[in-house]
Parts: C-alpha cells; structure tokens; sequence
C-alpha cells in the first residue's frame, strides 16, 4: 500500500516541488493522515459489513444500478488518468536520461515497460502484486535513504547542519498563512484529507487491498499505520529535496521541478549512485502501474461487464478476464503517449488538479449516500455526475472573477464533492 500511494511522481516529484513551495507539502501530508483515521473508522466498518468485492456495489445497495455504474465509470477513468500519469514521469525520464542517447523511441520504452507489467500480473492477479509490490517498495525507500546520505556526505553537513543551511535559503517552511492563497494552510489539510478519502478510501485500487484482509480490526489497523509511516516518508523525501537544492547550488545545475533529481543523480553524482537511482526509479514505478492495470481489470469485470452474474464456465471468465486486462493496458498506452503531447514539468501538481475533477463526483455519491438516508431518481445519478466536474472546470478557470483575491487550490475536489451533493439532493424522491 505505501508503493501504490508513494509511486514515481513522489520519488521524482515531491522533492523537485521543495524549489517553488518549500516543505508545504507536509500539510497535504497532515491532510493525508486525517484522511487515512477516518477511512479506518468510517468507511472500512460499512465496506466489512456489506462483505463487497467491488467498493462500487454499495451505491448499487444504496441508490440503484445507475448510481452504481456511475460509481464505477469515474473510477475507472480517475484511476486510468491518475496511474498513467505516474507512468509517464517515470518512462519519460528514463527515455530523456537514457535511452534517447541509445536510439530507442519513447513507444518502444512505454510498450516494454507495459509488457512486463502484463507478464507478471496476468495470472497472479491481487496475490502476486503484493509480494512484489514490497519488493519494489523496499528498493525504492532504499534509493532514497542511499541518495540522502550520499549527499549529506557530499556537502559535508549532518543533520543538524542541512537544516540550518535549508532554513537560510527557506526551504523548511511548512505552513502558508495567507487566507487568499492556495497554500493557506487549512486549505492545503482540507484538501489533503479529502483527497486521501476519495483516492483510498473511495477508490477499488486501494481498497481491494484493504478488503483482502481477513479482519476488520487488522484492517483498520493496517490503515492508521499506513498514515504515520507515510507521513514519516513524505517528510525525509521533502529532506532530500531540500538537499537537492542544495546540491545542485553547489554544483551548479539549472534543472528544476521534476527534471532536478534525475539530472543531479545522472550527471553530477557518482556512476554507483545513478545505478541506484534507476533501481529506485524503476522500483517506484511497477507498484503504483501494476495495481491501477488489476484494478481497473477488476472493477470493468464485475462493475461494468458484470462477470460475476454472468452463468459462464470458469475457463470463459478467465479469458474474458485476460482480454480485458489487455485492453487496460492498452488504454495505458494511449494516455502516456497523451501525456507527452501535454509535457507538464510538474505532474504531482498536475495530478492532484485532475483528481480534483475526476473524484469529485464519488465523493459527492458516497457522502450522500452515508449521511443521507434519501433515495435518489437513479437514472438522474449520471447527468449530474457529469454536470458536477463541468461546473467545478468553470469555477476554476472564472475563480479570479468570482472570488477576486481569494484563490482556489487543492479544495476544488472539496467544492466538486459539494456540486454532486447538492445535485444529489435536488433529485431525491421525496
């Protein structure tokens, strides 16, 4: 679970983004763990009693079948958005870094990458992703504790020290006190811990891992240390982006945003140290990519196409199965090459703008349908699914107009959630 929240952008991303928002990161990051305590005690207890596979089918318990497909749909393509664009960080930086100069073409990259992906998930399914998820993880965590210490090393700080130094040059402010910015720091934990309950605790990828475990208790329990240890890790990688910037002070390097730690780690540290940051790289890649593929293979099978019902031998369903995983990774493909015509130079910035548009809506869907206890005109459910997302775009792009000073940040996701709501109470029966 740490490798799926974690991924590439967060290995690549996060530091880069110390240079424009110092550690105000960590305040998501607070967010994040609120986020996690109230997916442990409020939406694991109700997943545990509706015994669900899919997390989906309390919307179809609760509001009916178009509210459940609704459900799924927006999943489907948050989850299809959200890991490609992790995907593409990191195929993109190996391509620019590496095999450029050997003459292989960014389709080949993304297209051998996709392969080993489907190799190995193609018949373990949920049980395989585990195991090498932790593998991954734990090379991963490695890199950047090896990469940490090498620089400290390097600049010939301790700890103590590269506080200081980072503290000089503003690096370690955590917390934006200006009410009209985005990095206000209520908004910042607001959005933090919204975004953590719709892309955990209302997201199939997440939770099936979740509901695999055999007790809820463990499973509560397994979600509040996630929390703590993620806090742990995000803080030492926001650490090693302020030694990035440091370093790349020292040594010159005018890179920025996600293009500063591949470039340091490449081109101005030893050949050992690059070895490693691949590895990490690499490994930080696999856990978020494989589980977004089974996921999504998951929840198109029983959600959408809705295999389960369906009165096929197994050896059919397997197959069916299979194909649809191939048509996943497809559309994996189509999104990376869509991702590189768009080229940001910051995609964690870039991702948690879209989930603000893409999870607003199940939000929306199951805080109605936990805090209500109002049926809904179901066939209304998918129009203002959409009508939701379209009008949070328009709030967005008009903000300056409509708030003037007061700018909107991470908490459109919170407004988007609030959209669906209403509209969901505007089509309740009576």
């Amino acid at each position: 679970m740490i490798g799926t929240s974690l991924s590439g952008v967060t290995f690549v991303s996060v530091p880069g983004f110390v240079g424009k928002d110092n550690f105000g990161y960590l305040q998501i990051t607070i967010g994040y763990l609120i986020g996690y305590i109230i997916i442990a005690y409020v939406l694991l207890p109700l997943y545990y009693r509706l015994k669900l596979t899919s997390i989906y089918g309390y919307l179809q318990q609760r509001m009916g079948q178009l509210s459940y497909k609704s459900g799924a749909w927006i999943f489907i393509v948050s989850r299809l958005v959200g890991a490609t664009a992790r995907l593409y960080l990191v195929v993109n930086i190996l391509q620019m870094t590496i095999l450029d100069g050997l003459g292989v073409p960014f389709i080949v990259t993304t297209l051998v990458i996709l392969a080993m992906i489907i190799l190995y998930t193609y018949e373990g399914g949920v049980k395989t992703i585990v195991w090498t998820d932790t593998l991954q993880t734990s090379c991963m965590l490695l890199g950047l504790i090896i990469c940490t210490f090498y620089m400290l090393n390097h600049l010939g700080l301790n700890i103590g020290e590269s506080f200081t130094a980072m503290n000089e040059k503003g690096f370690t402010k955590v917390f934006g006190l200006d009410v009209n910015e985005p990095n206000y720091f209520i908004k910042q934990i607001l959005a933090g811990a919204f975004i953590t309950i719709t892309m955990t605790g209302i997201d199939q990828e997440m939770m099936q891992k979740s509901l695999s475990v055999t007790r809820l208790k463990d499973s509560q329990k397994n979600m509040v240390t996630l929390g703590f240890i993620l806090l742990g890790v995000i803080a030492l990688f926001l650490y090693m982006g302020g030694l990035l910037h440091l370093y790349g002070m020292q040594e010159h390097v005018t890179s920025s945003g996600d293009q500063l730690f591949p470039d340091i780690a490449l081109n101005h540290m030893p050949p050992f140290i690059s070895i490693i940051f691949i590895v990490a790289l690499i490994s930080a890649l696999f856990p978020s990519a494989d589980g977004a593929m089974t996921a999504l293979t998951s929840s198109l099978c029983i959600d959408v196409f809705g295999l389960k019902e369906k009165s096929w031998d197994e050896k059919k369903k397997e197959k069916f199965r299979k194909n649809v995983h191939l048509i996943v990774a497809l559309s994996f493909l189509i999104m990376v090459i869509i991702f590189k015509i768009i080229n940001d130079n910051s995609m964690i910035g870039l991702i948690l703008k879209l989930a603000g548009f893409t999870y607003g809506p199940l939000l929306g869907l199951f805080a109605f349908g936990i805090f209500t206890k109002y049926e809904v005109k179901d066939k209304l459910v998918p129009y203002v699914c959409i009508a939701a997302p379209v009008i949070s775009f328009l709030i967005d792009k008009y903000q300056e107009k409509i708030f003037g000073d007061f700018k909107i940040g991470l908490e459109l996701l919170i407004i988007n959630g609030m959209l669906t709501f209403i509209g969901l109470w505007l089509i309740r029966k009576k």
